[in-house]
């Protein structure tokens, strides 16, 4: 049987308006020993953003529920920062047009990398619409994912992308390696069991699991919890891993948790998800 870490590659904790570390001590009863906890849409936590100050006021409220989450847990919790790729589209709805969209997007990247560079976020949130818009916010909302990848070789961190959906994402690996940033840090949330170019957070479907674990390629497990009151389990609840993980080594796939929970993290955010246990 696997008795590693558990890790939870991408989550969202709310101490506004969910449950907050309440769904942590959740993930740690079922067995989850790590998190990756990615701050909610910026409207959902402060509302409206119109500069630097509201993307601050949206990491810190996240920084402090993961250090919060982060006591209760055997291993650690880590803050994943950024910007939501569908806050171009409200922009654009409130007069923006999409180049002056973008700039402040990037303004909340830049506020991410702040975060990073000082300590305490792990990686940057960024990524593209993953439905239909028009030209003109397709091409900036890609200029915010490049400008994502530059500030992440900037400060040495990874990049977790939100995008469409697919398994094709070569271009976008190219697109970080030319701004600095290694494939193998560019981290492709809510994806299939494999995907060209960044690194799969598989969705914890079986059939994706099953095909992630029958490879020989890095893949993290996720649950994308949103943690909203009116949505209870959605995405999956934060049981979701740590279960998925024990069904998954009865199946006789130690080997690749191991991957998903201990060799993926060191690779991609040069962390140590043992250390914590010992």
């Amino acid at each position: 049987m696997y008795d590693g870490p558990v890790l939870d590659n991408h989550l969202h904790l709310d101490p506004v308006n969910g449950r907050g570390v309440e769904a942590a001590e959740e993930f740690a009863g079922a067995g989850g020993t790590h998190l990756n906890v990615l701050n909610k849409p910026s409207w959902h936590l402060v509302g409206e953003v119109d500069g630097a100050d509201g993307f601050r006021e949206t990491f810190e409220i996240t920084v402090e529920v993961t250090e919060a989450a982060d006591e209760i847990l055997p291993g650690e919790a880590w803050p994943v920062l950024g910007v939501h790729p569908a806050l171009i589209s409200q922009l654009v709805d409130r007069g923006y047009d999409a180049d002056e969209a973008a700039d402040l997007m990037k303004t909340g990247i830049d506020v991410a990398a702040e975060f990073v560079a000082e300590g305490p976020a792990l990686a940057i949130k960024s990524g593209r619409p993953h439905y239909d818009v028009d030209d003109a916010v397709w091409d900036a909302s890609n200029e915010v994912m490049r400008h994502a990848f530059a500030r992440g070789a900037e400060v040495g961190c990874a990049v977790q992308l939100h995008t469409e959906g697919g398994e094709d994402f070569e271009e976008v690996a190219q697109w970080a390696e030319a701004e600095g940033l290694p494939r193998e840090q560019v981290v492709k949330h809510y994806s299939n069991g494999h995907v060209e170019g960044p690194i799969p957070s598989v969705i914890c479907d079986k059939d994706e699991l099953e095909r992630a674990c029958g490879g020989d390629w890095p893949f993290f497990m996720e649950t994308d919890f949103i943690d909203d009151p009116d949505r209870p389990g959605a995405v999956m609840g934060p049981k979701t891993v740590p279960r998925r993980t024990t069904w998954l080594a009865e199946e006789g796939y130690e080997a690749a948790l191991r991957r998903a929970h201990v060799e993926t993290p060191a690779r991609v955010y040069g962390v140590d998800t043992e250390a914590a246990l010992d």
